[in-house]
């Protein structure tokens, strides 16, 4: 048997070593240089506009006067926008996932179609801006509503939902559907029963984060031609209304002092709304959260 020199191993690990140690001080550098730059912008927003947190400011109306401005209007619109959102986008993107990936063949055009899904993921969002406002503002006449706007954001964040799903829906393990078919299972009740209980958390994962790029999207509403300032609330999904992105880059163009603040102090109400949409999302997410 030959003897091992250890000297020579050693010799032999260190450029190794060096080379691990490098990067994993390049990637703990870039995690807490986003950490600082995260830490830094909420700072900011903190301490510009939580001094103008008030009930009133979640009351009153948009006003040209700083004192009287609130998003009650830019608030209620940006709830009405996420309730046409949220069932549209996963009806179709949870239903299309389960089309792709339990019934539809694997040939060139079920292939052809994913490969597209994947590639609408990462189109810009003036470009779905700019099919909302062919599609439903002009050639179905719906303008500035709720409903133009829900089905123009639903048509943003479906791909990204559709492949989280589609992902979600590959990990449950292919022993669960054997199993089930040999209870006597059809196929419908292995994907009810068994297969969508286990790929919940997947899905909910990507549902969260399409929602929270559509509750934060302007770009889309601009070209909609949604109104920067609005005085009255939307009662239907048919009427004209404002969210508070909007209302935010609406603050942000004055060149009053105090309509930044205003503009700091919507983001906060935002980032509220969203972390409050997360938390019930996760809430469900870890009911369903099972091990196999």
């Amino acid at each position: 048997m030959h003897l091992i020199d250890k000297s020579s191993v050693i010799k032999k690990m260190k450029p190794r070593l060096l080379v691990n140690t490098l990067y994993k001080t390049l990637f703990f550098a870039a995690t807490m240089f986003g950490l600082l730059v995260l830490a830094v912008l909420l700072y900011r927003i903190l301490s510009q506009g939580a001094g103008y947190l008030s009930f009133d400011f979640l009351q009153n109306l948009p006003s040209r006067r700083p004192e009287q401005a609130g998003v009650k209007t830019a608030l209620i619109g940006t709830i009405w926008l996420m309730l046409v959102v949220a069932p549209i986008s996963l009806l179709f993107g949870v239903g299309t996932a389960i089309y792709l990936e339990e019934y539809a063949k694997k040939n060139k055009f079920t292939n052809f179609i994913l490969v597209n899904i994947s590639n609408l993921a990462g189109v810009p969002s003036i470009v779905f801006g700019l099919l909302g406002l062919t599609v439903f503002v002009r050639a179905l006449a719906l303008g500035t509503s709720v409903l133009a706007a829900g089905l123009t954001m639903s048509l943003l964040v479906l791909p990204v939902i559709i492949v989280a799903s589609q992902e979600a829906i590959r990990t449950v393990p292919k022993q669960l559907r054997e199993a089930s078919y040999a209870m006597g299972a059809t196929k419908w009740q292995t994907i009810v029963r068994v297969v969508m209980p286990a790929a919940i958390p997947g899905i909910l994962t990507g549902g969260i984060l399409a929602l929270s790029r559509a509750i934060g999207e302007t770009a889309p509403l601009v070209v909609l031609g949604l109104p920067l300032f609005l005085a009255f609330l939307p009662r239907t999904v048919f009427d004209t209304f404002t969210v508070l992105p909007m209302q935010i880059y609406n603050w942000t163009s004055r060149p009053q002092e105090e309509f930044h603040a205003l503009a700091a102090a919507g983001i906060i109400v935002l980032l509220v709304l969203l972390i409050f949409m997360n938390s019930i999302a996760v809430l469900i997410r870890n009911k369903f959260s099972k091990r196999y």
